[in-house]
């Protein structure tokens, strides 16, 4: 465990504690004693005290109205975007009597749903638009959003402005392990939802991990990560902005090239420093790119897929001359950025898919947030007499074959004589 992680823990705890125990002991908590464990809990966390922990739909509104037009012109398109491209994923309800009978699948959305927004020193509304939207899309009823408050105890203005676009009025000021209890198990004032999206720290990811099966999750998803796969032509400058832009998140963040080109590996290692000078996060972005980035010159353009491939990226960058040429050997990502003008910084805000991604090479099974993560799919069977009386018997079989003679009996009493 960093030092930094183990000190704020103990300061916190009053004890040396892993992280997991940690969260084990706030969820505990919040699941015995509700909003009294919340308040406390974020005045020990977070160092605020908080008479109530719902924002007003008047703050809502009024953060909104306060917005620089720009700002509020630029998340207007992105949820459009965000929007318009969840809007054509297929996702209806279908039956069929091909098979005998009526068989199908009926797909519902979730009723209720808790959106988990990073916030305090670096409040994420892209991130709230990336998860909410296709929730809504879905035809969840009720979103649910818990985001930390800053240092002065509110949420940020720009995640309230977010919400307002989207008409979403249910929001707590709450974050870390506190807030993925209170949506799990519900309290006084916070409804138990039925599933949890949306990034968050380490304690937030453990607080996940621990409530699933309670509810769902989208996912356990780590630190991001960006693989670009570049020749000759790539443009240096665009390639190190890339890398320089994904190693800015955090420290844990990933950020690589692979090419066949030492020129333009080189080129791309001297932009990097050169650029790096101008950015105000230089710090991270130097710790980042000193423990998981990498410039990585392979023998050709099939070598750097295999590794690319074998790596299952989050964000998968394709900065060649004939990208699309690519294609069918990239199993694994995800997401697929082809050519140097889709690059993944406007993923990450207005492209359309949500940002919301696999990562930690959970990208060989996993997929990116999307719209039928919001619904259920139950299957629908309505068999006629017919049908029943062939297959009867052969289910009848099979029962007895697994030594299971009621299954088989509970069959054979359905045949026709």
């Amino acid at each position: 465990m960093p030092d930094a992680l183990r000190d704020g823990v103990t300061r916190i705890f009053g004890e040396a504690l892993t992280p997991a125990a940690a969260v084990e002991r706030v969820l505990h908590d919040v699941a015995t004693r509700g909003d009294a464990a919340l308040l406390e809990w974020t005045e020990r966390i977070d160092g605020v005290q908080l008479d109530t922990l719902a924002v007003a739909p008047s703050d809502i509104q009024a953060a909104l109205a306060a917005l620089d037009t720009d700002l509020s012109d630029a998340l207007r398109v992105a949820a459009d975007r965000i929007r318009g491209f969840h809007a054509l994923q297929p996702i209806g309800s279908w039956t069929t009597d091909s098979l005998g009978g009526r068989l199908g699948q009926r797909v519902t959305p979730l009723r209720r749903v808790g959106v988990y927004v990073p916030g305090g020193t670096a409040p994420l509304p892209s991130s709230l638009l990336m998860s909410a939207i296709p929730a809504q899309v879905a035809g969840v009823a009720e979103i649910v959003v818990v985001t930390p408050p800053g240092r002065d105890g509110r949420v940020s203005p720009i995640i309230l402005a977010a919400a307002a676009i989207m008409g979403i009025e249910t929001i707590y000021t709450l974050g870390g392990a506190q807030a993925v209890a209170a949506l799990a198990y519900g309290t006084e004032s916070i409804p138990r939802v039925d599933k949890i999206v949306g990034p968050g720290n380490i304690f937030v990811t453990l607080a996940k991990r621990r409530v699933f099966g309670m509810v769902g999750i989208d996912g356990l998803n780590g630190p991001t990560e960006t693989v670009i796969i570049a020749d000759a032509s790539a443009n240096p400058v665009w390639v190190a902005a890339d890398l320089l832009a994904q190693a800015e998140h955090d420290t844990l963040a990933t950020a690589i090239l692979l090419t066949p080109s030492r020129p333009l590996a080189e080129a791309v290692q001297a932009e990097v420093a050169r650029q790096m000078e101008f950015l105000s996060r230089d710090g991270v972005i130097a710790a980042a790119l000193a423990e998981q980035g990498g410039i990585v010159v392979t023998g050709d353009l099939a070598e750097a897929v295999r590794l690319a491939d074998d790596f299952a990226p989050e964000h998968l960058c394709i900065a060649t001359q004939h990208p699309q040429t690519l294609s069918d050997s990239l199993r694994n990502a995800g997401g697929l950025f082809f050519g140097e003008r889709s690059f993944e910084v406007l993923g990450d805000y207005v492209a359309g898919p949500s940002h919301t991604m696999p990562t930690g090479g959970t990208a060989r099974f996993a997929s990116p947030l999307n719209v039928l993560d919001f619904v259920r799919i139950t299957s629908i069977i309505d068999l006629d007499e017919r049908t029943v009386n062939e297959l009867a018997s052969v289910a009848a079989r099979l029962a007895r074959a697994e030594g299971l003679t009621a299954h088989a009996a509970a069959a054979e009493k359905r045949v026709s004589r």
